[in-house]
């Protein structure tokens, strides 16, 4: 019964890994994806404008 007690706890984890991994899967994409992927843009097209904007304004 020893065998029993040492392999519990690591199939335990090993279940609960399988199942966020899972769960991170499933949550990508989908219907929130369009609208996240348009804030990453306009995040970037911010950051863009504002480092190109003092460059623009010394020369």
């Amino acid at each position: 019964m020893d065998y029993v007690s040492a392999l519990v706890p690591p199939v335990v984890m090993a279940v609960f890994f399988i199942g966020v991994v899972r769960v991170i899967v499933k949550t990508q994409g989908g219907a929130a994806k369009a609208k996240e992927d348009a804030a990453v843009d306009a995040a970037l097209a911010r950051a863009e404008s504002a480092r190109q904007a003092p460059a623009r304004g010394d020369a």
